[in-house]
């Protein structure tokens, strides 16, 4: 989206880059990373994720900085488990509306777009599916992408079932991510998505080989790494004290397979992200069963909603009528 802004509007990359006012996705992504690296700063960068264009919209009207595409919470709208049924081409186009939501609630508020990690599941192929969903996602103004090793098709990695690709195949889609990066810079002159590399081996090879992963990625030239499912703070210090590199935390609670900790707990470990997939997509699910059981037993759900004036804010009404006002 934000290329193809700038495309539509002659805007050179060069130009962009020269601006002292303007910083890419991925540039102002890696700014915050080296920020949030930082030992004096408290938390690491919090990432409430989404999955569809009002959910972008709340987390930047929030004041978030950063946000993630849920791959869960995107194939959950779609009417599905995380279980890869939702194509390359229905994820790229959520990531679309995503980046749609985060530049238009951005201009309402006169700031910088937040700025969106997108879930590249395993690539949606071999690596040279890898290399075109990394592609897509920059063309999508996405400022990174996630990219895993399981087989596909993957799933949620705090389910039962999953299973990885051997350890050359896993460097393999990591190392085409990486080229796919660096290849939209040569082209665009403009900084391709920051790569997240993700290894679900932890469960099913343990934490040995889950290292050797994480370690080869980095190698690879990931930007950020994920260690999917530590079970135990042993395990989420092992990996911080054993890795280099930002690195995520993914905090799903009442349920999932993590230790649940305080942001200032993880940054002390040695996180410098940490993810929350399920907490807004679970939030509304709660709000909405309750408000669907008060209309079946016909009562008002007046404390469970906000204001029709508010809502109609929230989507972006008022914008909209400062835009139309300002053509007539």
């Amino acid at each position: 989206m934000y290329l193809r802004n700038i495309l539509l509007l002659g805007i050179s990359a060069t130009a962009l880059q020269t601006s002292p006012s303007y910083l890419s996705p991925p540039a102002k992504l890696r700014e915050l990373l080296d920020l949030y690296a930082d030992p004096s700063v408290e938390m690491p960068l919090l990432l409430p994720c989404c999955y569809d264009g009002l959910t972008a919209r709340l987390v930047t009207r929030a004041g978030f900085e950063a946000t993630f595409m849920t791959g869960f919470g995107v194939s959950a709208v779609r009417g599905h488990p995380d279980t890869q049924l939702v194509s390359s081409s229905e994820m790229v186009n959520s990531a679309l509306q995503i980046a749609e939501g985060l530049q238009s609630a951005a201009e309402e508020m006169g700031k910088v777009p937040t700025v969106c990690i997108a879930d590249g599941d395993t690539g949606y192929g071999n690596a040279v599916n890898v290399k075109r969903t990394i592609w897509n996602y920059a063309r999508a103004g996405m400022a990174g992408a996630m990219i895993e090793d399981q087989v596909q098709p993957k799933r949620c990695g705090h389910v039962a079932g999953k299973s990885v690709v051997s350890q050359a195949e896993s460097v393999s889609r990591i190392q085409a991510a990486c080229e796919a990066r660096d290849e939209y810079e040569q082209t665009y002159g403009m900084p391709g998505p920051l790569i997240l590399a993700r290894t679900d081996s932890l469960k099913t090879d343990g934490m040995e080989e889950a290292l050797a992963r994480l370690e080869k990625f980095r190698e690879a030239g990931c930007d950020m790494t994920f260690l999917e499912a530590p079970q135990s703070l042993d395990d989420m210090k092992t990996y911080c004290s054993e890795i280099s590199g930002p690195k995520l935390a993914n905090m799903i609670s009442q349920g999932g397979l993590t230790p649940v900790l305080s942001p200032q707990e993880l940054k002390q470990i040695g996180y410098t992200m940490a993810a929350y997939p399920l907490t807004l997509l679970s939030a509304s699910i709660k709000a909405i069963e309750q408000s669907l059981a008060r209309i079946k037993e016909g009562h008002s759900t007046d404390d469970l909603t906000v204001s029709f004036a508010e809502a109609k804010d929230v989507v972006g009404f008022t914008q909209y009528s400062k835009q139309e006002n300002r053509y007539r």
